[in-house]
């Protein structure tokens, strides 16, 4: 499930004002609650700090921040401030900054009236902190633009996510289900890397040690199991087939439940027996799995899974996908994978159906196939780069419509179309040593999903015309 990210907005405001004008500040009020619905309206809980002067007050609402959990402090200019009273607490926090350039007014034109000067002159004090806190080394995010006259509220929004994705990443848990793909490399980090680098910590497991938790699943849970399927999606599979993966998924189930698991991975090819409890291989269950918020991906790549993970839980509607094949001539790229896909970024209702699986002796196992919806959508891939540093890289693309072919309907597809054309894209993903393995946020934009490297301190690259 989504947690609602929390905002700490912190007002910001000038001394002298109040001992020559010592009503003004009240003129403020309607602002702030406009601001604070605004970001209620958007999914984000809103804590505002009480307007701050000096270095105490900014100091006594950091720490109320801190001490409320929020994953992102959101500085608001009311009027000049000083940034020698702000920039030290911001910069000494580990809590992530973002700067909310916005006014009272939308309009101050030439025939503006001096008066209103006052009430929105705090640009000036925008530019003194950012300054200050790029000279003391703490990196932010900003918005700029009138509150309710354009996006910013729906950009902050998006950082807000972002904040609270990275703040997950430290101190997340996957679970691998066998030893990675071998010879892959791309995605190939040790679990003592993950943990020191991003704070991951990797359980990993054999198939069979999921034997005792598949033979206690009860007949009833998997009689109830089947029948919710039947209603969530067209349901095509021998019902001997849709049972065996619904018991097999059940006990995967309560394994994550048990070792509160963020997210999972595995590789198909450690599922080889078709005798026992576990004799299929449980992607039925990874898409369910992902429709409830955890992360996934296959081959035992847990980096992606992890990525999947924070970006499921902060932005919805995320899945792990691959870049199969160039349509070149439709200026497209064909995503899909074997049988992984969160069912809760479909186009159209999903099928149920059984998937042959020739890889190893296990038995065919029921899949969940679909297309995204179409739209705007952002493509994430977290990459290990040299040193033991990663590198998040992000880009907008359209997804297009469904399959016109019947013969794919019971395969996982989508094509998306990258800003700036297939080529350029698949040149520059390259380049930037992007893994055969990444994510696709739906409706997400690529700057909210790049601020996750901000607010995680790792490289970013934005590829975009």
């Amino acid at each position: 499930m989504m947690k609602r990210p929390r905002i700490g907005i912190l007002p910001l405001y000038l001394e002298l004002y109040d001992r020559t004008f010592p009503d003004l500040r009240h003129a403020f009020s309607p602002f702030l609650e406009t601001i604070v619905s605004g970001f209620a309206s958007r999914g984000i809980d809103a804590v505002l700090g009480g307007i701050s002067r000096v270095e105490a007050e900014v100091r006594e609402a950091v720490s109320r921040f801190e001490r409320e959990d929020v994953d992102l402090i959101a500085t608001l200019h009311l009027a000049y401030s000083l940034s020698l009273e702000s920039s030290g607490v911001l910069a000494a926090t580990p809590l992530p900054v973002l700067v909310l350039d916005t006014t009272m007014d939308a309009a101050f034109g030439r025939d503006a009236d001096p008066a209103r000067i006052l009430y929105n002159h705090g640009i000036h004090g925008v530019q003194d902190l950012a300054s200050m806190l790029r000279r003391r080394r703490k990196t932010f995010e900003i918005v700029a633009g009138h509150v309710l006259g354009s996006d910013v509220l729906d950009r902050a929004a998006g950082f807000a996510r972002a904040a609270q994705a990275a703040r997950r990443l430290r101190g997340l848990r996957v679970l691998r289900i066998g030893e990675p793909f071998p010879g892959m490399g791309d995605f190939d980090v040790a679990p003592e890397i993950l943990r020191a680098k991003l704070g991951v910590r990797v359980d990993a497991i054999a198939p069979e040690d999921l034997a005792s938790a598949v033979r206690a699943v009860p007949e009833g849970e998997i009689d109830a199991e089947v029948r919710a399927d039947r209603e969530a999606y067209e349901a095509v599979a021998p019902d001997e087939v849709h049972r065996r993966s619904v018991r097999l998924g059940l006990g995967l189930r309560r394994r994550l439940e048990e070792g509160a698991y963020d997210g999972l991975s595995m590789n198909f090819l450690a599922f080889r027996s078709a005798e026992g409890p576990v004799d299929t291989v449980p992607f039925l269950e990874c898409a369910k799995a992902m429709a409830r918020g955890l992360g996934y991906a296959g081959e035992g790549d847990a980096l992606t899974a992890s990525l999947v993970s924070v970006l499921n839980g902060s932005f919805g509607r995320t899945t792990f996908t691959e870049i199969f094949c160039p349509d070149w001539e439709g200026n497209s790229l064909f995503l899909s994978h074997m049988g992984e896909i969160n069912p809760a970024i479909a186009a159209e209702r999903p099928r149920l159906c059984e998937k042959e699986f020739p890889w190893t002796g296990a038995r065919n196992p029921a899949v969940i196939a679909c297309a995204p919806a179409p739209g705007p959508a952002v493509l994430a891939n977290l990459a290990p780069g040299p040193d033991d540093t990663f590198r998040l890289i992000v880009a907008p693309v359209e997804v297009l419509g469904d399959t016109k072919s019947p013969a794919l309907r019971d395969t996982v597809r989508g094509w998306i179309r990258p800003a700036g054309g297939v080529e350029r894209f698949l040149e520059a993903f390259s380049r930037a040593g992007g893994t055969h393995h990444s994510a696709l946020v739906l409706g997400a934009r690529a700057e909210e999903v790049a601020a996750l490297a901000t607010f995680a301190g790792i490289e970013r690259v934005v590829l975009a015309p």
